[in-house]
């Protein structure tokens, strides 16, 4: 599909996210990036909803966050797999956003998270972009997060590897934040933590990228706090029924 600037409607020139492509026409590599975008959301929500009283955050799964324009349009944008954006809300004008774009907000991601299909070298390429004359290189993703995008936390998670890198910006460049005595990293803005995970999600077993609170207790899905409850209305009903057995037992009809 090609895209046009509305100059009409848009008379600075700069497009806002319903004039941006939404994608590059690219799909997604493997079948575990969709349900694990979906758990990372799901089970980061309550922590995010405690923090934004107000509503005002929004999360991105393989959105497009614009940080420059370019011909064609696309090529202005990188699609991270999850990020995060405190403090924006999370329609524009009535609209779920179909991007996030740089120069309209102002607001970097607190966390961009990549799954890496392959071996990780697109993720970790610091290639600057450079012009001479009219031609240019093409700069690396990891170059673009930590000088333009910009977000305080970069993960790269490799699914085949079952392991995870996570940056902090500090003093404009990435540095390499290092596991806790859990394996897990502090994303400390957020009060969370981040690391691997083996277990059952919806019907695969796999290491699954997850969310841990500060004291180490991993936080669960929409799905896993409903079992959870069962789990405990079962009980306390166990519980409920020995004791009608013993008062029974003691010649009483309960009447519970």
């Amino acid at each position: 599909m090609k895209f046009s600037l509305d100059v009409e409607n848009n008379p600075t020139g700069w497009p806002d996210h319903t004039q941006l492509p939404e994608s590059d026409g690219t799909f997604v590599k493997n079948f575990q990036e969709h349900p694990q975008s979906i758990l990372l959301t799901d089970s980061i929500t309550p922590i995010l909803e405690r923090i934004h009283a107000d509503g005002n955050y929004c999360i991105g799964q393989d959105s497009g966050i614009y940080w420059r324009l370019t011909d064609p349009l696309e090529k202005g944008a990188e699609a991270p797999d999850w990020f995060y954006v405190p403090n924006v809300p999370p329609t524009l004008d009535g609209q779920l956003r179909r991007s996030y774009v740089m120069w309209q907000e102002f607001v970097a991601p607190l966390i961009v998270l990549e799954f890496v299909s392959g071996n990780g070298a697109e993720e970790r390429d610091r290639t600057p972009l450079l012009r001479s004359g009219k031609q240019e290189t093409k700069p690396g993703k990891f170059w673009i997060y930590e000088n333009v995008i910009r977000p305080a936390f970069y993960g790269i998670y490799e699914v085949t590897k079952a392991s995870v890198e996570v940056y902090h910006l500090v003093d404009n460049s990435y540095h390499l934040v290092h596991a806790n005595d859990r394996g897990h990293y502090l994303i400390a803005p957020l009060g969370v933590e981040l690391g691997i995970w083996q277990g059952m999600y919806q019907n695969a077993e796999l290491p699954w990228l997850r969310w841990w609170d500060s004291q180490g207790n991993l936080l669960l899905s929409g799905s896993e706090r409903a079992e959870q409850e069962r789990e405990r209305a079962d009980r306390a009903e166990d519980k409920l029924e020995q004791l009608r057995a013993q008062l029974r037992s003691a010649g009483i009809e309960p009447e519970l």
